[in-house]
């Protein structure tokens, strides 16, 4: 399974999640997961949340557009991002 794959209408993304880091980062690639460094404590969904606004930044959609659709709760995560394509996700996180 790849990090990044496409889906109807946007890509599912597979994360690494590292909640209480001292900035917001990502990291690169980290086996078959993205890893992303937040500020964020995981606690109340913070993380999750600040998981999801940045990736909207980094691909520059709204932050509507992202969601976290399994690991609420967990650091390894699937996010799905809507409006999207699979080559502007890869060349925006430099997947290689």
């Amino acid at each position: 399974m790849s990090v990044v794959e496409s889906t109807d209408g946007g890509v599912t993304i597979r994360v690494k999640a590292v909640p209480g880091a001292k900035r917001e980062q990502i990291a690169g690639v980290l086996g078959d997961r993205l890893k992303i460094k937040v500020s964020a404590p995981p606690e109340g969904g913070k993380a999750n949340a600040a998981i999801c606004a940045l990736i909207a930044k980094t691909l520059g959609v709204k932050a509507g557009a992202v969601s976290v659709v399994s690991g609420m709760t967990n650091p390894e995560k699937v996010v799905r991002v809507e409006e999207v394509s699979l080559d502007e996700a890869v060349r925006a996180f430099a997947i290689g």
